[in-house]
């Protein structure tokens, strides 16, 4: 869930804009739940991962016929 359309309950703001400290808690707190083992990769990144992941899978199904 991104952040950006959470409405706070104590100060009726928009989270992203982290008026009061019940906002900032929350958007500290789902901006450290964004952070996954991907999430500092880049897209060309994640492609080459990809690549590298298919020739090896098709590299390890030839040797075993």
């Amino acid at each position: 869930m991104t952040y950006d359309r959470l409405v706070c309950a104590n100060c009726a703001a928009p989270v992203n804009e982290g008026r009061c400290p019940v906002c900032r808690a929350s958007r500290a707190r789902l901006q450290q739940q964004d952070q996954g083992p991907f999430a500092g990769l880049s897209p060309a990144m994640l492609i080459a991962l990809m690549v590298v992941l298919v020739g090896a899978l098709a590299l390890l199904a030839h040797q075993t016929v």
